[in-house]
């Protein structure tokens, strides 16, 4: 007992360590930014922080916008929004000196003088990333991952690092280290997540650009719940490199991570992509496909040919949720387009044998190992118990739990492969399923497809919840495929009064918490998903444009 005292002892005091660190860097920021107001009292931040990253990228690069301005601005209004939402986990202090160094530099590239924010998994040299475990803190990365490298490259400045979920694998923002992140819409939501630091910081205006990772959704959810634009691409077309914490979550993911950008607007992730998709990144990883970004197709005015679907018949959409679609789809073939229905099979299948199964392959085993020693287990108490459970009981509970659909469906398979023929199995199912799915999208000859996006953003607490609420996303990381969120609308009394009759299609414990989580949502951003098939995000975010501009 006296030695489990003290290395609980020993792991709270690395946690009030990375707090004070976290609150110094706010500390820092505020004594930058008052010490550049003091020395510029002249310049107007309202009018840099409401350039869009187009503007403000030719402005820094023709010289009639000097770089410490644009910097400082937005220095002091993350400042304003970390406050706020407690979004940001450290200050990096360096980027000072980097802004005074970019004003030396003869070539600039596409992002001169840009800050943008990092996600906390994505390694930037000397800093830590956490992914919300207490073993990583004071692990610093001993170099920048290949986007954080490419971007310095491109002239872009990377200021902060942001909050993030406790080993990622949830869509609310939470972490024992660093606390709870909040929406800037309304502070008594979820900003989503795993990326949900960056949602809350774009969202709130305090980064004009900022990059998080996507393995089932975790750009998607915050872009979706606080009202700005992401794009996730392919999962090779970008490369980030996992953090060592990372590699070992999971003992087989047949659902593909990737790397992108967060923005206010879909020309904004153009123009970051235009920067990316250059010789540094396809130098630095050779793993990554020599693609530049094809103007040609995001310029196109083509009518397009589009698929689309109001509901994946395993998450009922809210209202909201399908009325967005409704209406998306009316404007765009008004516009000239023309839209196809598509209809979505074995979701619910996908979700527990590719996602939960593939995902967990090994019984969990792996994803628990990164747990050990921690002080908590995230809002995951009921998963940790099942995973270490022997597989008679678990074949026991699936038993019990027959009338309950989904739970009977969770536990059952949470159990791990007995052989290696069992492995390759799932993998050959999920590369048949990938194989129908494209099959089907070519006998109607898509171009691209219009999908919800679950929302309006949920409640705090109710993200841990819901976790089979992610089907919508997590579709597109078991296929691979390119999407990017847009919102469309927010959330109307007529949308709040139809949720009154909110039922789900399984009727159980999970389809009444969402209603739920539904509830009081008024005025509240609501987004869709545009899909391109594998290696077309130029086309990919041509539609978001459209559907945008509509």
């Amino acid at each position: 007992l006296l030695l489990r005292w003290r290395r609980r002892r020993g792991l709270w005091k690395k946690v009030e360590e990375a707090r004070r660190r976290q609150e110094r860097s706010l500390v820092q920021m505020e004594t930058a930014v008052q010490r550049f107001r003091e020395q510029h009292p002249s310049v107007n931040a309202v009018s840099i922080l409401s350039l869009p990253l187009p503007e403000l990228s030719k402005k820094l690069r023709d010289g009639s916008l000097p770089l410490e301005h644009v910097f400082y601005a937005y220095v002091g209004k993350a400042l304003q929004i970390a406050i706020e939402t407690n979004c940001i986990t450290e200050y990096l202090q360096e980027s000072e000196t980097q802004v005074r160094k970019a004003k030396l530099t003869e070539k600039l590239g596409l992002l001169y003088g840009v800050p943008v924010s990092i996600k906390d998994s994505i390694d930037c040299e000397g800093h830590d990333s956490t992914l919300g475990f207490i073993k990583n803190i004071n692990k610093p990365a001993a170099e920048d991952s290949v986007v954080v490298q490419v971007l310095r490259r491109q002239g872009a400045i990377p200021f902060v690092k942001t909050n993030v979920p406790q080993s990622l694998i949830s869509y609310d923002c939470k972490n024992l280290i660093f606390g709870q992140t909040f929406n800037p819409l309304l502070y008594t939501r979820s900003p989503g997540g795993s990326s949900g630091g960056e949602g809350a910081l774009v969202g709130g205006g305090g980064s004009i650009l900022g990059f998080g990772t996507d393995v089932g959704g975790s750009l998607r959810f915050p872009a979706a719940f606080c009202g700005i634009c992401a794009l996730k691409p392919t999962g090779n077309r970008l490369r980030y490199r996992e953090p060592p914490a990372m590699n070992v979550l999971f003992w087989s993911l047949p659902v593909v991570a990737a790397v992108g950008p967060m923005a206010k607007d879909v020309e904004s992730l153009a123009l970051c992509m235009r920067a990316l998709l250059c010789e540094d990144m396809f130098n630095l990883d050779s793993t990554v496909p020599p693609l530049p970004f094809n103007e040609e197709v995001y310029a196109s005015t083509q009518p397009l040919r589009i698929g689309y679907y109001e509901t994946d018949f395993f998450t009922m959409p809210s209202p909201a949720m399908r009325r967005a679609v409704r209406e998306a789809k009316q404007m765009l073939e008004d516009a000239g387009h023309t839209l196809v229905p598509f209809e979505l099979t074995n979701v619910d299948y996908m979700m527990f044998n590719f996602c939960v199964r593939g995902m967990f392959a090994d019984g969990g085993a792996s994803f628990l190992k990164k747990f050990k020693g921690e002080l908590e287990k995230s809002s995951m108490g009921v998963f940790f118990w099942l995973a270490k459970s022997p597989s008679w009981l678990k074949t026991l509970l699936s038993w019990i739990a027959k009338p309950f659909h989904l739970l009977m469906s969770f536990i059952g398979f949470l159990s791990f492969f007995s052989t290696v023929d069992e492995v390759w199995s799932l993998h050959h199912e999920i590369e048949e399923f990938c194989y129908q799915f494209v099959a089907q999208w070519k006998k109607l000859n898509l171009d691209v497809m219009l999908c919800p996006m679950l929302g309006p953003a949920l409640g705090i607490g109710y993200p841990g919840k819901l976790s089979v609420a992610v089907s919508y996303t997590m579709l597109y990381n078991v296929l691979d495929f390119p999407v990017g969120v847009v919102p469309v609308t927010v959330v109307t009394d007529e949308d709040e009064e139809e949720l009154k009759g909110y039922k789900g299609y399984f009727r159980d414990w999970w389809d009444r918490t969402l209603a739920k989580a539904f509830r009081g949502s008024a005025g509240l951003p609501v987004a869709v998903q545009c899909v391109a098939l594998p290696w077309q995000e130029e086309l990919c975010l041509r539609f978001m444009k459209e559907v945008e501009a509509l």
